[in-house]
């Protein structure tokens, strides 16, 4: 926990000047084993000023809404994750669609196919995430996406269901640098996770090589996927800052350049109120 002091206290200073936004989180799981005002409290301590907490069903989107309301700063997606896909039917779109008309919800989902895992069938992912597709079009929200072994399908269900005005986020980015390039031209953003610190994340690293800033969020996915140097431990979003060292290690640019642009890509994305970093 010292080499967290003293590299935090490190991005403390470099943080300030230019606020970050997690744009994935699960805080209704990280509540579950710490207080959220300190977990919020940390966070912001270290320039992650603004959380996007992600629902996975009707409970959890139900809680991520409750949380997004008790703090001023957090905000909330609703959705049915693929594992969860054989819960979809009428009765949960109309759920979430009622949800989804809370002034704090900015996004759908997280939804999509997750073919590493296979919880449910994949011909009932692939149905449940079309469905989901149109009725986040329905209700003008952007997408978010969850990817896993299933990139072919992702494209092609993405394009059969699209064009999406408000576009979307391929959540923790796991493709190469074609798909990549596939999703940006689609009008989907690419959020690069804690997997960006580890040393085999090769492919990934590509993607943030060439793919152009504007393009790329941040998100932790706590409490999954801690990078260097807490791989393997609960994450949280004050760790943020070290996926955006790494972005800016890779690409050779400022952390301040990093911070700036994906900060304002999320405020462009989910239509978020502009902050005066002075206040």
């Amino acid at each position: 926990m010292k080499h967290f002091k003293k590299t935090a206290s490190h991005f403390s200073k470099t943080a300030a000047s230019e606020p970050l936004i997690d744009t994935h989180c699960h805080l209704d799981m990280i509540a579950a084993h710490a207080d959220i005002n300190i977990v919020l409290s940390e966070a912001a301590m270290q320039g992650v000023t603004r959380v996007v907490t992600i629902g996975i069903d009707v409970e959890s989107s139900r809680q991520a809404i409750t949380l997004a309301h008790r703090h001023e700063n957090v905000y909330a997606t609703v959705g049915v994750h693929p594992h969860n896909a054989e819960q979809v039917n009428p009765k949960i779109f109309h759920l979430l669609a009622q949800l989804a008309d809370d002034p704090k919800v900015v996004g759908f989902g997280e939804i999509g196919l997750d073919y590493a895992k296979n919880y449910a069938p994949q011909t009932v992912q692939r149905r449940a995430f079309t469905d989901q597709l149109h009725l986040a079009k329905e209700l003008n929200l952007p997408i978010i996406v969850h990817d896993r072994e299933a990139h072919a399908d992702i494209h092609r269900l993405l394009k059969e269901a699209g064009p999406f005005p408000r576009g979307g986020i391929i959540h923790c980015f796991s493709g190469d640098r074609a798909f990549a390039e596939q999703m940006v031209a689609m009008g989907f953003a690419l959020s690069i996770p804690g997997v960006a610190t580890f040393a085999n994340a090769r492919s990934l690293h590509e993607v943030i090589r060439y793919i152009d800033l504007e393009h790329l969020l941040l998100e932790t996915d706590s409490p999954f996927l801690a990078p260097v140097p807490f791989r393997g431990k609960r994450n949280e979003p004050k760790f943020l800052v070290y996926t955006a060292q790494k972005i800016a290690e890779i690409k050779g640019i400022s952390f301040s350049a990093v911070a700036k642009t994906t900060t304002a890509n999320a405020i462009r994305l989910f239509q978020l109120p502009q902050v005066n970093h002075d206040s």
